[in-house]
């Protein structure tokens, strides 16, 4: 049985849309896409990787992904996310999915990821799709969080923790900084 570990780039003040990219994210007018790319903190974040057994990711982020990987044959990265088994949660997305290894999950998206947690030998990891992390946050099913608390404050975006959201108390389990000033910390929810 695998843990749904939760590997999010954030800000000091929480915010959690468009790290990647200029154009990843402009909902809602944000226009600070890309805010991540200069600390390139996710290549510190190899544990949350490599103990990964499958893909969890809501619409926005899988067509992201989608559109940007299979595009990028020259990275490292490419081969591994082609081939890692990928499962999908919408409500408006219809099959089949256009990259390989891609599963639209059916029914209550709930029912659907604590039923992967009982799938999956190893862990599931949960890459952006704030939506959905809303939703597992509140369900409890969320084992853990690794955050990439990057040194910048940008004032308004789509924040990981939103009002009304899920009420956690987390356990500090592992940290690191990075030469860029990225704080990474790994944290379990005291159950």
């Amino acid at each position: 049985m695998g843990k749904l570990v939760a590997c999010i780039n954030v800000t000091l003040d929480g915010v959690m849309q468009g790290p990647a990219r200029p154009d990843e994210d402009p909902r809602e007018g944000f226009t600070h896409g890309g805010w991540g790319a200069p600390y390139a903190a996710m290549s510190h974040a190899g544990s949350a990787f490599a103990s990964a057994g499958a893909l969890l990711l809501g619409r926005r982020t899988y067509m992201d992904f989608a559109n940007v990987w299979p595009s990028r044959p020259d990275s490292p990265h490419t081969a591994w996310l082609t081939a890692i088994p990928k499962y999908v949660a919408s409500r408006t997305l219809d099959g089949p999915l256009p990259w390989e290894n891609s599963t639209l999950l059916s029914g209550d998206v709930e029912t659907a990821v604590a039923r992967l947690r009982q799938e999956v030998e190893k862990n599931i990891l949960l890459m952006g799709s704030g939506d959905l992390m809303q939703s597992l946050m509140r369900a409890g099913l969320v084992d853990e969080y690794v955050l990439l608390i990057h040194p910048i404050v940008l004032g308004s975006g789509r924040r990981l923790f939103v009002d009304g959201g899920a009420d956690l108390s987390l356990e500090l389990i592992g940290s690191a900084t990075t030469a860029t000033g990225v704080i990474i910390a790994t944290y379990r929810p005291r159950r």
